[in-house]
């Protein structure tokens, strides 16, 4: 038995410990977001962040999570209130068949809370390891451009410096 922090929330989970990470969130926890694509680690639909860095949640075993916070899409935002990441990429209409959206969300949030303004050059380099086969890169990185200013936008208004005066 060991505890996993997701989401902001402990779970004692009963796995071995070489069990993938996805599997208990998807089967025990019932976090569908993240994907089974490859299972091998080369596709990134499965990605979710861990302790701020993006990670393939297929390759990574419980036993390395020890101590750890992990983050899946649905812990960023919700329907009603959707994260500044999802919000973009539903404003872009970024998704088309969807599977590796999950991913390249995570992959981007990772990304964007180290780098407020990254490059269109740092967006490509960091997406690179999620796979999208229906062509729609250009509306992706569209997207993690407007979830930049949005996440800038709603530190400006929780700072004060964005309202009037």
């Amino acid at each position: 038995m060991m505890t996993l922090k997701v989401n902001g929330h402990d779970h004692q989970i009963d796995a071995d410990p070489d069990t993938p990470l996805l599997y208990v969130l998807r089967d025990e926890l019932k976090l569908n977001a993240a994907k089974f694509g490859c299972g091998l680690g080369q596709c990134g639909s499965c990605t979710v962040i861990v302790d701020g860095k993006a990670v393939l949640s297929c390759v990574t075993p419980l036993l390395l999570l020890k101590d750890k916070e992990v983050t899946t899409l649905e812990g960023l935002g919700t329907v009603e209130k959707p994260a500044p990441i999802q919000r973009a990429f539903m404003e872009e209409q970024a998704a088309q068949c969807g599977y590796c959206i999950a991913g390249m969300m995570m992959r981007a949030q990772a990304l964007l809370q180290r780098n407020s303004k990254p490059t269109d050059s740092q967006i490509r380099s960091e997406l690179q390891t999620n796979l999208c086969r229906c062509g729609t890169h250009m509306r992706i990185l569209r997207a993690v451009h407007r979830a930049a200013h949005l996440m800038d936008t709603a530190e400006l208004m929780t700072s004060g410096e964005g309202s009037a005066q």
